[in-house]
């Protein structure tokens, strides 16, 4: 199937689950995931309108961004930070979504040359191996992070547990809507284009009932990843 055809079937997919909850279109945007998506398929989904894509590691970014230097996009970091990589991941990328620790953001917010966009990453489910602020630190971490000169706490990410079935996704996408809430009021910001990024390839019509206004898609965009 063509990325045409993907995208058609992807976007058709995000409507009806804004439908069911009786949400705007508009209210949800798609971003596509690009780790190990060349260049020249990146830039077949900017001819197909895209304008928000991601990539996990600072070096992958960097490996493809003179490539892509004349698109007019937004480029989100969608994986852990290291504190060493911080400096460049602020030159290449618009928005950090892993924002995932007091001591990270205080390296961010020395570093910044200008007020940088970030999410604050929870680890929703709680998982060991993961990374992301534990729930129950989340709101006193936003506020930190909302104190701190050069950053702009503008939304919540997360990623539930691994499932077989997307609906056993609900109830972490349900908790993160209602923590991200909370979140947003400990860092007192405003509601209007506050964020939710939740939902993949597997489970983004879930993550978009509960109240995602963010979705991160690869392999329903463009296939398997080699």
């Amino acid at each position: 199937m063509s990325l045409a055809d993907q995208l058609e079937r992807v976007r058709a997919a995000m409507a009806a689950a804004c439908a069911r909850r009786g949400r705007s279109e508009s209210a949800v945007r798609l971003l596509a995931a690009t780790k190990t998506v060349a260049p020249e398929r990146i830039r077949e989904a900017h001819r197909l309108g895209l304008r928000l894509f991601g990539e996990n590691r600072v070096q992958e970014r960097e490996a493809k961004r003179e490539a892509l230097a004349d698109l007019e996009a937004e480029w989100h970091l969608l994986g852990p930070l290291q504190g060493n990589k911080a400096a460049r991941a602020l030159a290449g990328f618009d928005l950090i979504e892993t924002l995932d620790s007091l001591a990270l953001a205080q390296r961010l917010s020395r570093l910044a040359p200008r007020p940088a966009a970030v999410m604050l990453e929870i680890n929703i489910g709680e998982e060991p191996q993961k990374h992301g602020v534990a729930p129950a630190a989340a709101e006193e971490v936003a506020r930190a992070v909302a104190a701190l000169p050069g950053l702009a706490l503008g939304g919540v990410m997360g990623i539930p547990p691994a499932a077989a079935a997307a609906e056993a996704s609900r109830r972490h996408f349900a908790a993160l809507a209602e923590l991200g809430e909370r979140v947003r009021q400990a860092a007192g910001a405003a509601s209007a284009g506050w964020e939710l990024s939740m939902g993949m390839s597997h489970d983004f019509e879930v993550a978009i009932e509960e109240g995602a206004t963010l979705v991160r898609l690869g392999q329903a965009l463009f296939g398997s990843r080699r």
